[in-house]
């Protein structure tokens, strides 16, 4: 089988990190074009695979014609180049949030249904070795049922990570639409919907800026979600965690607690009421000091390559957008707001 023709769109921390890294040990993968409006950028990640440098996406579509590409620009811009991307008929994975609105959403997945293309969003976070082990002993039933949670993601702020550092895109607002909630709530709306085989019912959402200055996207993120099982708990976004990186999920059920990304040694301990207590060394959850294989490409290229629709589909990255939407528009109104 001949590779997969695959161009990078957005040539920044995530993709210099994760995207190009990961396909360049993907064997099924010829990386032959990059694009991003620093053109420097573009060539200097092009330069080792002899590939072709653009500032333009569109005129990369058209010249290049690539199987798929990988999106990876600021949020704002994700919708219209998934959009053109799926026209020219490229397989489109994107990064989250997929989109900036609902009606964006929609349009990505029906743009891709429309050309017989793959939509995948870039939500990690169900790779994670940690997660997959934490969905296993959920559904072995042993906890039983889970009754409440808490699932937190926080950082000191995308200024230590991305390629612009205080002058990032993240921190402006027409660009970024959303702050913590994009690029770390989102994550975390996604693992639960998955984690739990649950969907968001209701969202409370307490959003704002308490710390990052000369910005008006959010730096803190407290939500109050029920699930349509009933279950209740809370979902939690900064880039106010000055000491300390914190990336953990934490679910109490009916016969016990299960703590997730809380303990450095043991990443998933189960302690039962009965006083059992079940300790697993599985492997790190990603965090931007400590990248491990995200997943994400690899099952990107293999839904490809054998031709199986991606599991993260744009349908279950709008749900995932729609949480986050749904804890704005809390904010806004100061209102609970019900997803349908």
């Amino acid at each position: 089988m001949s590779k997969i023709r695959v161009a990078v769109i957005g040539c920044g921390a995530i993709a210099q990190r994760r995207h190009i890294i990961e396909y360049q040990t993907n064997e099924h993968v010829e990386l032959v074009a990059f694009v991003d409006p620093v053109l420097e950028r573009a060539e200097q990640c092009a330069a080792p695979f002899g590939a072709k440098a653009y500032a333009d996406y569109t005129v990369m579509l058209k010249e290049i014609k690539p199987d798929a590409v990988s999106v990876c620009t600021p949020n704002a811009t994700h919708a219209i180049i998934s959009i053109a991307a799926a026209e020219a008929g490229a397989h489109v994975l994107v990064e989250k949030p997929m989109a900036s609105t609902d009606k964006e959403a929609a349009q990505m997945i029906e743009a891709a249904k429309k050309n017989g293309v793959m939509l995948m969003v870039g939500h990690n976070q169900r790779f994670m070795p940690p997660h997959v082990k934490a969905k296993e002993i959920l559904k072995s039933g042993v906890l039983g049922k889970v009754l409440s949670f808490r699932t937190s993601f926080g950082h000191p702020g995308p200024e230590g990570w991305s390629v612009d550092g205080k002058e990032s895109w993240f921190f402006r607002k027409e660009e970024a639409i959303m702050g913590a909630m994009g690029d770390l709530g989102v994550h975390k709306s996604d693992l639960i919907r998955w984690l739990l085989d649950d969907e968001v019912a209701d969202v409370a959402g307490f959003i704002g800026t308490v710390s990052k200055q000369d910005t008006d996207v959010d730096d803190s993120a407290n939500c109050i979600l029920r699930m349509k099982s009933g279950a209740i708990g809370s979902l939690v976004a900064s880039w106010t965690y000055y000491k300390g990186e914190d990336n953990s999920t934490v679910l109490w059920c009916e016969n016990g607690v299960m703590k997730i990304g809380t303990d450095p040694e043991d990443q998933v301990i189960v302690e039962l009421r009965n006083g059992n207590v079940e300790r697993y060394k599985v492997g790190a959850i990603a965090t931007n000091t400590v990248q491990v294989t995200s997943g994400v490409i690899d099952e990107f290229v293999h839904c490809i390559v054998t031709n199986t629709p991606p599991s993260i589909s744009g349908e279950e990255g709008r749900k995932s957008l729609n949480v986050i939407l749904a804890a704005f528009e809390s904010q806004a109104t100061g209102k609970m707001i019900s997803l349908n």
